[in-house]
């Protein structure tokens, strides 16, 4: 039996007139279509939860400017650009935003201002007779010398992929499946109240037209009680109440939700069940497996562009966002590492004092380098005790006390 069947034309022109039938084939039977935008894209958890942890390491990468010598440069004036790219962002925002953009919509537009650093958006891009990229915002042209095009490159030259595209389909029927749950228990997993009458509902009985009207009423804030009040409804002979239980089937939108939304993670370059398995296990394997599958690639495309943004193409300088690995480890292991960085002559204690997090001590000794005795260069024997023969001791076998011409040819 059909939804209208249930109704008489009266009570189907009350439920019409407030809405409720538009409701009831729009967001449960017709299970409403969410289409996908760069705002409600974020609204899925699993979208959001990747995308945040890669835009998070990112942002964390510390930026750093090459000379043509290869070394460092320190305080160079693009550091600062980047630690405070605007007024109205920090350097941290403004990386996860640029990184947010990129994977959501598969391109990015720094633009150069000066000494500030924005993100433009609603950019035209054309390719000229030359092969020259032009750029244009809002009908005004951009010299090119002041924007770059970062684009997470599929097939297409001018436009990057991005989530919002590539997997546009599978987000629209995931947002749309969570969107049908979330409206069910919304309403308490009713879809709608049914009001029944002994006698025909007649249009010129005012007086039935008023009772009905202020049941109605009544229902109806029951569905839009936020403080899920108990009502009490007085019913006259002949009315009475039931319940048009909602028919979407739990079971079988979770399992539609439990294989789609981890696909959602391939289209950013993560395999979701290995790196949940390892986030459960070990957090700097998880950490490494991100960093190897999605941010190294986007810094190294990153680095590319901002140096041709701000510096000249035979200049011989560079910049590059650089992540401590260390952050990922657990400390035992940071430990470790810093005792054996020392001993090996690396780096000094205040270095790794620093590293741990400690205070550094500023002495000659904790400043300086050092080398474990018991540590050689390959092909030399230098022993710290007498469990290692030296140069005094005979290296043929036997004890060392057989006189010559005891040996037996």
């Amino acid at each position: 039996m059909k939804l209208r069947d249930r109704f008489s034309n009266a009570v189907y022109g009350f439920l019409e007139k407030r809405g409720w039938i538009e409701d009831i084939y729009g967001n449960s039977t017709r299970y409403s279509q969410r289409y996908v935008n760069d705002s409600s894209i974020m609204e899925s958890s699993d979208v959001y939860e990747l995308v945040q942890d890669i835009s998070n390491q990112v942002a964390l990468a510390e930026p750093v400017v090459i000379g043509p010598d290869g070394e460092e440069v320190k305080n160079h004036f693009l550091l600062n650009i980047l630690k405070k790219p605007n007024n109205y962002l920090t350097g941290f925002e403004f990386a996860k935003l640029e990184t947010n953009t990129l994977l959501i919509n598969g391109e990015a537009f720094p633009i150069t201002d000066n000494d500030q650093l924005h993100l433009g958006y609603g950019v035209q891009t054309t390719i000229d007779d030359r092969l020259i990229e032009k750029f244009s915002m809002n009908g005004q042209p951009i010299p090119g010398n002041m924007i770059r095009h970062i684009k997470n490159i599929g097939v297409d030259s001018l436009k990057g992929a991005g989530i919002i595209d590539l997997a546009k389909s599978t987000l629209e029927g995931v947002l749309s499946a969570e969107k049908v749950l979330t409206d069910k228990y919304t309403k308490g997993g009713l879809l709608a109240f049914l009001l029944k009458l002994d006698a025909h509902i007649n249009p010129n009985n005012s007086a039935q037209q008023k009772i009905v009207k202020a049941i109605l009423d009544q229902l109806e804030g029951v569905q839009d009680d936020s403080n899920h009040s108990v009502k009490m409804i007085p019913l006259g002979k002949g009315y009475s109440i039931d319940t048009l239980k909602s028919p979407v089937d739990d079971s079988a939108i979770l399992n539609y939700l439990g294989v789609y939304k981890k696909d959602l993670g391939k289209f950013l370059g993560i395999n979701v069940d290995t790196y949940q398995s390892l986030m459960k296990t070990d957090i700097e394997k998880a950490m490494m497996y991100l960093h190897n599958k999605a941010i190294k690639p986007i810094l190294k495309n990153k680095s590319e562009h901002y140096t041709a943004l701000f510096f000249m193409p035979n200049s011989g300088y560079r910049v590059e966002w650089k992540i401590n690995i260390l952050d990922f480890v657990p400390y035992s292991t940071k430990t470790n590492i810093g005792y054996n960085i020392v001993r090996t002559g690396i780096t000094s204690p205040d270095n790794v004092a620093e590293m741990l997090g400690f205070p550094k001590q500023n002495t000659p000794e904790t400043q300086a380098i050092y080398i474990s005795n018991d540590l050689s260069r390959i092909g030399q024997k230098n022993a710290t005790d007498d469990s290692l023969p030296t140069n005094d001791q005979n290296l043929k076998g036997g004890d060392g006390n057989e006189e010559e011409g005891n040996s037996h040819d």
